[in-house]
């Protein structure tokens, strides 16, 4: 059996996404023809400044802020060069300008651009909670509220899960943090495009996002800021993004993810209509045509793109292998831990059994994907379990 596309099909979205054609068109005149620096007192350059504003507003619409300064610049956005940036510049500010305070809190299943972080500031007497999850990859909101105290800088906590889609109940997580004084942050990386946001009547104090998640180019992030929270630069240099973040600006980057959060903002509807039905119909049948599946995750508050299902007694590792010789792309979970024989840190901390957390394979899907591009997944899968359930030893004893 062929792949009758000629080309990828790509279920992988929560990894990366394509860039739009309509996102390329948008910022193919700022590579050869309009490349001055927007720094310059020349106007070549300076009306590219006009461009990097025009996507902060877009950007701002997308996310539901509104402040702007007496010129109508928007205040809240800063461009950075990719969601881990924006996450290390919001926990490290935090951090900083609280020194008596010594506390962060995040959860199990955090991001690693998170994660990671926290166990690095743990080696330099930081105070770090983790708060567990459920079975289904539900925050213990208990021993989230019992955490927070007068000894919490920052609690940070993701919007969505990038391996199961959970959405987690950040704003009530906002309002519980401040009422003890602490600041909370939210990895949005995967939410933002996928879920409507009004920051403009939201509680949180910062949130990260990357563009290469909603189809803008790779290497362009941004953090929301909400005016009046006291902010300390990671990067310093220059004057760039109001003293905010030094360096000559992404320009292409920029530009980019702007014009993707406008499509994102028109899009919105289909993202939660069309793509969760293609989402749902791909579970369903799989359900009927495999035996002993399950899905990972709390499948009544996700994002609607997600899926991580386990096909269990096998390894994932090995299913995506033979996908891929179908053309086929998927993932075994986060991106960033690929490649390690351990299941991931997010299915170990639901307590997900091993014959079934290392068979876990993640369908993340975008408003580009097709009914025919899943009927073929359908057709090519149930073989390829049957395949490999025939050579393990765990399903033939079982």
């Amino acid at each position: 059996m062929n792949n009758p596309f000629n080309r990828p099909i790509y279920f992988d979205n929560n990894a990366t996404t394509a860039c739009a054609p309509e996102v390329f068109d948008a910022l193919k005149p700022f590579a050869c023809e309009r490349y001055g620096n927007p720094s310059s007192i020349h106007s070549f350059g300076g009306s590219v400044m006009h461009e990097i504003e025009k996507a902060r507003w877009q950007l701002a619409n997308l996310i539901g802020c509104d402040n702007k300064d007496p010129k109508g610049n928007c205040t809240e956005i800063v461009f950075t060069s990719c969601g881990t940036e924006s996450n290390s510049t919001a926990i490290r500010s935090a951090l900083d300008l609280n020194p008596a305070r010594r506390k962060l809190i995040i959860s199990t299943v955090e991001h690693p651009a998170v994660r990671s972080l926290a166990h690095d500031l743990a080696k330099r007497d930081y105070q770090i909670v983790e708060i567990p999850v459920d079975a289904k990859g539900r925050l213990d909101m208990d021993l989230l509220r019992d955490a927070i105290d007068h000894e919490t800088a920052l609690v940070s906590i993701m919007w969505a899960n990038n391996e199961t889609g959970n959405i987690y109940p950040v704003e009530e997580i906002a309002e519980m943090s401040h009422k003890f004084g602490a600041l909370f942050h939210t990895d949005a990386v995967q939410a933002v495009g996928k879920i409507p946001m009004d920051m403009k009547n939201s509680k949180i104090d910062m949130l990260s996002l990357s563009g290469h998640k909603l189809h803008a180019p790779k290497g362009v992030g941004a953090l929301f800021i909400r005016r009046g929270v006291h902010f300390r630069p990671f990067l310093i240099g220059g004057h760039q993004e109001r003293n905010r973040r030094g360096g000559t600006e992404n320009i292409l980057g920029i530009i980019g993810l702007g014009k993707a959060a406008e499509l994102a903002a028109a899009n919105l509807v289909i993202e939660n209509t069309k793509v969760k039905e293609l989402r749902d119909y791909l579970e369903t049948e799989m359900f009927k045509r495999i035996p002993t599946l399950r899905v990972n995750g709390d499948q009544e508050h996700r994002l609607p793109n997600t899926a991580l299902i386990s096909y269990e007694f096998i390894e994932g590792e090995s299913i995506l292998m033979l996908l891929d010789q179908y053309g086929i792309c998927a993932s075994s979970g986060s991106a960033c831990t690929t490649g390690s024989l351990e299941p991931s840190h997010v299915l170990r901390a639901m307590g997900v059994p091993y014959t079934a957390a290392h068979g876990a394979v993640r369908f993340s899907l975008s408003r580009y994907n097709t009914r025919e591009e899943v009927d073929f997944l359908l057709e090519v899968m149930p073989p390829i379990i049957a395949k490999l359930r025939s050579y393990s030893p765990y399903w033939n004893e079982k």
